[in-house]
């Protein structure tokens, strides 16, 4: 047995991401990694890489006690991460990137002769017809990858973990990574291996564990599952009891208040149509990786597209660039409020008021009693929990802090709101709130998109749900067609 760990449990405010973890990794083999997103898998990879510490359990790394206190110390035990977005310094040679640790030297400078001679035994094992002292940034991405796996090699890894590894391979590039992992398998190298595409289980893998909500389900010789039972012990749970369905109107489907028709994103080969309603909660569903965040980004201008054809209430529009969104009354929350949706540093009102100040200025002169009045109407109004409104944004919850995104949005007066993972990182009472809040917006006749990582708050809230794989809408689902087990099916659909 290579590493052994019991009682593993890691938490963060209101949440318990890793919840009593018992695992076994066996020494040569090809452990698989499987769950939705948020399920733990993650959090348990930055615990054994020495990124994040537990706070409760133990971990043995062949029969030693096993604590690594940063990254570095789990690469000395022989911990090596390949993470889905390559680390590699670009501007480097391949082999100052395999070495880059332990970089040879003559003298006391670097010896480029020996460097190179050791990158290239690696490079040799790995099948990378490249040569040493070329820049990576040269390389393509499976390339990359390889140099990846050169560098844990180089290193003696004992275990190497692979987080998506394939999300940006072709075919055939993933057909070349899974001959290096069975060749590293006959080595005596151990692979954690995490992905979405089911079915490269059963190309490499020797087990199997799935995880949910933190916990480890169970774990599965490959050769005794199949990919339903699979998706089955991934879903798990009845989903959508604990958010009650409160929304009492039904959405006036009949002229789109948005209509999006032939968005396509850049490097994608398929297009993206859909219709949001007045008074409507769209979900957006999907994989880490599927084109959600990557869609409406494009949809508010923040990241560019090939093509686009948008009306709101049946007018032609373009939007090329965030201010244009605003202006035809789309708001965008983003799931990174602290870096890009408050300025923390200043007041509630500051920030409550910023997405038009024209409103409380008078001949180009902000008035700061206008900015207060507006602000505390917006307060009362969402019930932000603050001791006045010139507190500082950075010192409130979590939830409350959202509520001000929200209400910046509200002050502009938006009628199309766009939330990308609304009540991450905050506690369940919060979230709730956050629910009510949204519920009480689509009865006003505001459309609203959510994008989400959790099933049960997609199914628990929305009227609709759109399934995105691989930068494309795969099916939309009705409120009365909610399964979790097949909307996670049709998640997959393009990975299986």
């Amino acid at each position: 047995m290579l590493i052994s760990i019991q009682g593993l449990t890691k938490r963060f405010p209101g949440v318990v991401a890793l919840n009593a973890i018992n695992l076994e990794i066996m020494s040569g083999e090809v452990h698989i990694l499987v769950g939705e997103n948020g399920a733990g898998k993650s959090t348990l990879v930055k615990v054994l890489s020495g990124l994040y510490s537990p706070d409760e359990g133990n971990i043995t790394l062949l029969g030693a006690p096993y604590i690594p206190q940063d990254t570095r110390e789990a690469i000395n035990a022989g911990i090596r991460v390949i993470y889905q977005e390559l680390s590699l310094i670009g501007t480097l040679t391949v082999a100052e990137n395999i070495y880059f640790e332990r970089l040879p030297k003559k003298k006391g400078l670097l010896d480029a002769k020996k460097l190179n001679q050791n990158a290239q035994k690696i490079l040799d094992m790995v099948g990378l017809d490249v040569a040493p002292d070329c820049p990576v940034r040269l390389l393509g991405i499976a390339q990359q990858q390889q140099v990846e796996i050169a560098k844990a090699l180089a290193g003696k890894s004992k275990l190497i973990i692979m987080d998506e590894p394939t999300a940006s391979l072709t075919s055939k590039e993933s057909e070349k990574l899974f001959e290096i992992i069975t060749w590293l398998r006959k080595q005596g190298k151990t692979i954690i291996y995490i992905s979405h595409r089911l079915k490269e289980i059963f190309s490499i893998g020797d087990r199997v564990s799935i995880m949910r909500n933190g916990e480890l389900v169970v774990t599965y010789d490959v050769k005794d599952v199949t990919t339903d039972m699979l998706v089955k012990k991934m879903v798990g749970r009845t989903i959508g009891k604990a958010i009650p369905f409160l929304d009492t109107h039904s959405p006036k489907y009949n002229e789109p208040l948005l209509s999006v028709d032939s968005l396509k994103l850049v490097g994608s080969n398929t297009a993206i149509s859909f219709s949001l309603y007045s008074g409507e909660i769209l979900g957006i569903a999907g994989l880490v990786g599927s084109g959600r965040t990557e869609m409406i980004r494009a949809l508010y201008g923040l990241d560019p597209k090939e093509c686009q054809n948008i009306k709101i209430r049946g007018n032609q529009i373009v939007i090329n660039s965030p201010q244009q969104a605003v202006k035809v009354g789309i708001g965008f929350l983003t799931e990174d409020r602290k870096n890009e949706g408050l300025l923390l540093t200043l007041s509630s009102s500051n920030n409550l008021t910023i997405t038009d100040l024209c409103k409380i200025s008078k001949h180009g002169i902000l008035s700061s009693q206008s900015e207060q009045r507006m602000a505390e109407k917006l307060i009362e109004n969402l019930q932000i929990r603050v001791n006045n409104h010139r507190q500082l944004v950075g010192t409130l919850s979590g939830g409350n802090q959202q509520k001000v995104v929200v209400g910046k949005w509200l002050y502009k007066q938006c009628d199309i709101l766009i939330f990308d993972e609304p009540t991450r990182g905050i506690d369940v009472g919060a979230k709730l709130e956050i629910y009510n809040l949204l519920w009480d917006l689509a009865q006003k006749g505001k459309g609203i998109i959510v994008v989400s990582s959790e099933m049960e708050e997609l199914i628990g809230l929305c009227h609709r749900i759109m399934v995105m794989s691989k930068k494309e809408i795969v099916r939309v689902f009705s409120r009365d067609e909610f399964d979790p087990e097949t909307i996670l099916r049709e998640s997959y659909k393009n990975y299986v």
